[in-house]
């Protein structure tokens, strides 16, 4: 299946890049933050104030790049969807590492310390 490659009709509201991509970084994000949590025993505010804000702009650059590359070239994400891996389930697995993101940073501010 075919959409359009303009770069313009890729971020529109509705469009097929800006919740897949935010979602796919949140995913990214949200396993990154507890392995350095579990590893260093940092919460998510020490990591980004000891050296994570370029490590994650690098990161929202490439998998920026990564997810618009095929969109670019007309390949709809549901076109690959097999078994398992559907594009439903990435857009809820996306949208659930935002809210447990927020949520981690959240309780990790309330609390003043590390979840785990």
């Amino acid at each position: 299946m075919q959409v359009s490659t303009k770069f313009s009709d890729g971020f529109t509201f509705s469009g097929p890049a800006p919740e897949r991509m935010n979602g796919r970084l949140a995913m990214v994000s949200f396993v990154a933050a507890l392995a350095v949590e579990l590893s260093k025993g940092q919460d998510v505010f020490a990591q980004l104030s000891n050296g994570g804000i370029p490590l994650f702009l690098g990161t929202s650059i490439l998998l920026s790049v990564a997810s618009l590359i095929p969109l670019l070239k007309g390949v709809t994400v549901e076109s690959k969807s097999k078994g398992l891996m559907t594009s439903d389930a990435e857009v809820w697995n996306g949208r659930l590492a935002m809210l447990g993101l927020v949520a981690l940073a959240f309780t990790e501010y309330v609390t003043g310390g590390t979840l785990v």
